[in-house]
Parts: C-alpha cells; sequence; structure tokens
C-alpha cells in the first residue's frame, strides 16, 4: 500500500482527508514522521501556501507528502478573509473571533455569496502537483450547527437548507472543498 504525509497539525483536516482516503493509501501525520516545526504559511496565495508545506516536508524527510490551505473567500469582502481565514481577526485559529468579524462585516449587506476553497500541493518522487477543489454556498446571518471547525456554522452550501457544521462528516466529506480536492489527488494516484 502506498504511504503518503500530510503535512499538517490539524486535526480537523487530518480527520476529515482519512475519511475521504478510506484506507486506499496509508495516511501519515507528522507526528508519525517525527517531524516537530511549525511550518510557516507566509504566502500570499493558497498554492503558494500549500507548496511550502508539502516542499518542506520533502525536502527535509524525502518522502512523498502533500500540504494543503484552505480558505472562506466572500464576494462582498472582495475575496476575504480568502489566504488569511485561520487569522482573520488577529489570532491564529480563534473561530470565533473570525465568525463574528465576519458576521459584523455583512451586517447590512445582501449579498451573502462565497466559496470554500482547498488547494493541495502535492511532491511525489520529487514532481509538485496541485489539486483544487471549490464549493459555492452562502454565509448565514447567525451560527447553526456544531459539527465542523472554522467557519463551517455560517456557511451554507449552495443546494442544502444547512450549513456544514449541522451536516455529519459523511455529508460534509461528499461535498466539501477538502473532498474535492482530494478526490482529486486520489484520482491522480491511481495513474502513478
Amino acid at each position: 500500500m502506498q504511504q503518503l504525509v500530510f503535512a499538517t497539525n490539524s486535526a480537523h483536516k487530518l480527520e476529515e482527508v482519512a475519511a475521504k482516503i478510506e484506507g486506499k493509501i496509508k495516511l501519515l501525520n507528522l507526528t508519525d514522521i517525527g517531524c516537530i516545526e511549525d511550518i510557516d504559511e507566509t504566502g500570499t496565495t493558497f498554492r503558494e501556501n500549500a507548496s511550502l508545506k508539502s516542499r518542506f516536508i520533502y525536502d527535509k524527510y524525502h518522502i512523498n507528502c502533500f500540504g494543503d490551505d484552505s480558505g472562506l473567500e466572500i464576494e462582498a469582502l472582495n475575496g476575504e478573509p480568502g489566504v488569511y481565514s485561520a487569522r482573520y481577526a488577529g489570532e491564529h485559529g480563534n473561530h470565533a473571533a473570525n465568525i463574528d468579524k465576519i458576521l459584523a462585516a455583512l451586517k447590512n449587506i445582501t449579498n451573502r455569496k462565497a466559496n470554500f476553497r482547498t488547494v493541495i500541493s502535492l511532491m511525489w518522487n520529487g514532481d509538485e502537483h496541485f489539486f483544487e477543489g471549490v464549493v459555492n454556498g452562502t454565509i448565514r446571518n447567525e451560527r447553526s450547527g456544531t459539527h465542523g471547525f472554522g467557519y463551517d456554522p455560517i456557511f451554507q452550501p449552495d443546494g442544502y437548507d444547512k450549513t456544514f457544521a449541522e451536516m455529519s462528516l459523511a455529508e460534509k466529506n461528499k461535498i466539501s472543498h477538502r473532498a474535492i480536492a482530494v478526490a482529486n489527488l486520489l484520482d491522480f494516484l491511481k495513474t502513478v
């Protein structure tokens, strides 16, 4: 069985990707390979940040791996928070503050169109490959649901009457941006 390192420290991302992969490849995390470094996301695009992660792991550990970067892009906010989604309100990973900032920014705005985007950078035998996933939706006026993480409580995907946070992991993994990008990654791995 092929093995692949997912260059993330996010337990939520690992859970989502592992559920999507369903044992098709052996998924390793950073702890499994003894990596304790934090990989700084200094890029200005999802693609750059994903590449920073995968290249760091491949260059240091010489193992096939992938990194991702994801975020919420809101049309009325000119694509914000975008690449800064995890630290939009200042502190990295403060999901409540990030959501509060978005809801305040959209308070009197009727255009609630948004999308979640994931870009994966795969380092495979020294070559880099990119895969993307996008899901369109709208931003709710208030939080709803307890599942998921990040902006899930305010993001309602098109064609659904509930937020990502109101969906089970299995439901979300059928349509999410990360699920689409991982499916594209898996399709590529079938060819190598």
